[in-house]
């Protein structure tokens, strides 16, 4: 698990901008951004254990907010080749073998590609591909229409990785309009420096940064 720096100075200017102390869970959603194989499991391309340590405040959280009637979504990071999915060919050379096995491991069908066996995911949750970083930029997903349709205005994100797509996600969601938590204990980066300076920058500008156990007073305080 990381260990976690945010500072009190953040934590009160964070206040000013984004500071949730009710949130009604029926108009809530809790993002559980790319809990796939890739990222959790030792050994796989981008697997570390961080990802892997997260999983039970994750699967906390769905429960309790599917519990209050809420939503779940769940994200997979995906590569496509079709010309409107596809990354740019200067972003990924696939001459790397590096790149080359990550982007094999994320593309649909493969075992790096589905979720974590541990993802506790429920029968009325959603699963769904995003094809970038974030999952509410153009051509991503169509997750910001399927979230309206069911009156969600404010987010809970979770998974990893936290200064990648959990960040590029919570940004978008915010500029577009919802309220944003940010889960500081269950989203993972690769390091802790990564992660902390990641929940800097959501907590100042962009997103209430909480630990798992105030979410899950939140969503019980209804």
């Amino acid at each position: 698990m990381h260990r976690i720096d945010l500072p009190q100075w953040a934590v009160e200017r964070g206040r000013r901008m984004n500071r949730f102390d009710r949130i009604d869970p029926a108009h809530t959603a809790l993002l559980a951004v790319d809990l796939q194989n890739a990222f959790t499991r030792d050994g796989d391309v981008f697997g570390n254990a961080h990802a892997r340590d997260i999983l039970p405040n994750v699967n906390r959280l769905a429960g309790a907010l599917r519990a209050a009637g809420g939503q779940v979504v769940w994200t997979r990071q995906t590569i496509a080749d079709t010309p409107s999915l596809a990354y740019p060919h200067w972003q990924f050379d696939e001459n790397d073998p590096f790149v080359k096995r990550a982007m094999d491991a994320l593309s649909e069908g493969a075992e790096g590609h589905r979720l974590n066996a541990g993802a506790d995911v429920g029968k009325g949750d959603v699963v769904m591909n995003k094809y970038r970083y974030s999952a509410f930029v153009q051509g991503a997903s169509d997750i910001d229409a399927k979230l309206r349709a069911r009156g969600i205005d404010t987010l809970i994100v979770a998974g990893t990785l936290t200064n990648v797509c959990c960040e590029s996600t919570a940004r978008d969601a915010y500029m577009l309009g919802y309220r944003v938590l940010f889960a500081s204990d269950a989203t993972a980066a690769a390091t802790d420096e990564e992660h902390n300076a990641s929940l800097l920058n959501l907590c100042l500008n962009f997103a209430d940064v909480r630990a798992t156990e105030e979410l899950l007073a939140l969503i019980a305080r209804r």
